[in-house]
């Protein structure tokens, strides 16, 4: 007769640990891992189960065979949603939409289910943190006043399942997969282990009935998504609403989407009607932008497929401290460092008295190397105080010995740079050797450079 055991689940990371320590040997966090009990399980009658709980053994079947999949994606009117779910939402997609607390998760998902309900399609929103009448009183803000929008304040999951087993929606709204728990778990709501099991459910469900379920998920202070790493896993899409909280605009960014392209980002500005998509972002970063100001370059980062245009800003002062100040918002802080070494050994640039900060306008956050190039001009720009052209974009990956690298889809770059008006642009000559003669568009000026110092003496030659 088996026996039930424990096991010690951390709730920083999910990782389990057959005994309890102090700190978690594989995130480093104290104080973590929390008690569960794993109730016995004979293998013996377990039931052999077939694809979607049918019940029957699963046989393998050739790949041909297998149908893709029932039901078309439902298209939404808003362009942004559409554009990071991968073309709009997807019968029994389960997606975990995460983001600071009053970042609009709530208000972006309640304006998506009146979308699908002004449709004529049931929408369902599971509250499991606010009361139907805070819910109504957000929608009535908002002007939402839908028939086929149904609001649950609900806490039990399986309560949650018969509600959506009976209605059969077309979409259901979590809020929050933190707060509703399993009857037939061992801890509280909450708890890594209540989360993975109402997960779990939720995603049989929505398999089993073809349903979309978006699941809302708290973050923790470092701004990954709450409870066990393997809620991750199990989903479907996982979104990122960031945002800075005293900035009006939000990125809604794609983490992981098995129906389309990952690092997806979707613009959108809080207002007073909600969450309103942005349709040229690229004109809303730069439209504040002094032109001829020292220390002010302009990026073209690749965000998924979508080219986009920010302003990269950068101050250059004399430091009052011992040890100089480096500060970023927006690019890595590691990546400002090599940077800033770069400079230092390769241009000869004296950065060890000076404090240096760098800014991406906007709220918008770079990650990939191609924004390389612009970095280093702004900070070059703002320690000589010579302005860069305002016609002037940059795109390029810096290396260790001063070179430039090129970067992919350089073509898509220059065409959004060329729509905005940007006459010039300054990239790598080995992805300018590569792309060909024409990979530059019409009216637009491209300079290829092979090492930081020719960019530099490109970039403030005007």
């Amino acid at each position: 007769m088996a026996k039930a055991k424990v096991q010690y689940v951390c709730s920083a990371c999910g990782s389990v640990q057959m005994k309890w320590m102090g700190k978690c040997p594989d995130c480093g966090e104290w104080n973590t891992l929390e008690e569960v009990v794993v109730p016995a399980v004979d293998a013996k009658r377990l039931p052999r189960r077939g694809p979607a709980g049918t019940g029957q053994g699963a046989d393998p079947v050739a790949l041909s065979d297998v149908p893709p999949g029932a039901g078309e994606r439902v298209t939404l009117n808003n362009q942004e949603l559409n554009r990071v779910l991968g073309g709009g939402i997807v019968p029994g997609s389960v997606v975990l939409v995460g983001g600071d607390p009053g970042i609009g998760k709530s208000t972006l998902l309640l304006q998506m289910a009146a979308e699908v309900a002004h449709g004529g399609r049931a929408a369902l929103y599971v509250s499991a943190e606010e009361s139907a009448h805070q819910i109504a009183r957000r929608a009535a803000r908002l002007g939402i006043a839908e028939d086929e929008l149904y609001v649950l304040a609900e806490i039990v999951t399986e309560r949650i399942l018969e509600r959506i087993e009976s209605m059969q929606p077309a979409l259901v709204i979590v809020d929050s997969v933190q707060a509703i728990y399993a009857e037939g778990g061992s801890s509280a709501a909450g708890s890594v282990s209540q989360v993975r099991d109402s997960a779990a459910l939720l995603l049989r469900t929505a398999k089993a009935y073809n349903i979309p379920v978006f699941l809302v998920g708290h973050v923790t202070k470092e701004g990954s998504i709450a409870g066990p790493r393997i809620l991750e896993h199990m989903v479907d899409v996982v979104l990122q609403l960031e945002g800075e909280r005293f900035h009006a605009y939000r990125l809604l960014r794609s983490v992981k989407n098995r129906f389309g392209s990952t690092n997806e980002v979707g613009i959108f500005e809080m207002g007073e009607r909600g969450m309103e998509e942005v349709r040229n972002p690229s004109e809303m970063f730069l439209a504040e932008r002094l032109p001829n100001a020292a220390g002010s370059a302009i990026a073209v980062s690749m965000e998924g497929t979508r080219p986009l245009l920010v302003e990269v800003q950068a101050l250059s002062s004399h430091s009052a401290f011992s040890q100089p100040r480096r500060t970023a918002n927006g690019v890595d802080f590691n990546r400002l460092l090599l940077l800033t070494a770069v400079l230092g050994k390769r241009l000869g640039l004296n950065l060890s008295d000076q404090d240096v900060f760098v800014n991406v306008v906007g709220g918008m956050h770079i990650s990939e190397p191609a924004a390389d190039l612009s970095i280093a001009l702004a900070i070059l720009s703002s320690y000589r105080n010579t302005p860069i052209a305002a016609d002037l974009a940059v795109v390029g990956e810096v290396g260790l010995s001063g070179e430039l690298r090129s970067v992919g889809q350089l073509a898509r770059r220059l065409n959004e740079a060329a729509k905005l008006g940007f006459g010039r642009a300054i990239v790598p000559r080995s992805a300018l050797r590569r792309g060909g003669a024409d990979i530059a568009p019409d009216g637009m000026e491209v300079i290829g450079v092979r090492t930081l110092r020719e960019a530099l003496d490109a970039a403030l030659a005007s």
